[in-house]
């Protein structure tokens, strides 16, 4: 039987309240699961054929074991960055989403990588020789989707859509270089150098720059929760670069 909005809304805010493990929202054509927020103790979530396409509200839910998610709207798998906050979860069922793609290997591989405690996926039991392939096969989400924002007032399908259109809204200017880099407390290349680089190596710094500067500015749309993310996933990549190097 589907249930109303109001419904899942007054099972959602009850379940709080009581202190219930489980929740059971199949087909109550959803879209929206900020009720998650406040749902800190619930283990087991069915949100199957629904209208889902954003999962942030799930990383509150840190004793949730079991997520049902099935026929639902999630469109990428950057979406699991919200799921690896989750220490107990031990089966996910995500099939028949737009985020599955064509390549079900692919698919199956990246959603191990990163949540390698999964027991069970898709109604699948997860062998070990899949963990360890997935370790070859599957790509690590090291960062959450951007996502369209009324209130920030700007959007985007994915970071590096909404860094370019960023970018393309701003000049090359060599004042713009400089106070981008002095903001980001990054050294300079000082003005008389300019004029020595190659027509390619300036087009290089140039865009270089204009990424810097597009950053920037998007840094200052980000509530500390987001300025936290973006530290960590730079660690990640200064210490990958470092390994690298040796």
């Amino acid at each position: 039987m589907r249930l109303s909005r109001a419904a899942v809304l007054a099972q959602a805010k009850a379940a709080a309240l009581d202190g219930v493990r489980r929740l059971n929202c199949w087909g109550s054509h959803l879209t929206d699961i900020s009720i998650c927020r406040d749902l800190p103790n619930i283990e087991v979530i069915t949100f199957s054929v629904n209208g889902i396409s954003d999962l942030e509200p799930l990383h509150r839910c840190q004793k949730l074991s079991e997520l049902y998610l099935r026929k639902n709207n999630i469109c990428s798998l950057d979406e699991l960055f919200y799921l690896k906050a989750l220490p107990r979860l031990r089966v996910l069922w995500l099939a028949e989403n737009p985020c599955c793609g064509p390549d079900p290997h692919r698919y199956r591989m990246t959603v191990l990588r990163n949540l390698p405690s999964l027991q069970k996926l898709d109604n699948q039991a997860v062998t070990e020789e899949e963990l360890s392939q997935a370790l070859v096969d599957g790509v690590e989400i090291t960062a959450p989707p951007a996502r369209s924002s009324v209130e920030n007032g700007w959007s985007g399908s994915s970071a590096s859509s909404a860094a370019a259109s960023s970018t393309e809204l701003l000049s090359c200017s060599l004042e713009d270089t400089i106070k981008t880099q002095e903001e980001l407390d990054m050294k300079h290349v000082p003005r008389d150098k300019y004029s020595s680089f190659s027509s390619q190596e300036t087009d290089c710094s140039c865009k270089r720059n204009n990424v810097l500067n597009a950053i920037l500015l998007l840094m200052k749309e980000l509530d500390a929760e987001g300025l936290e993310i973006i530290q960590q996933t730079v660690a990640r990549r200064l210490q990958k670069k470092e390994l690298q190097e040796e």
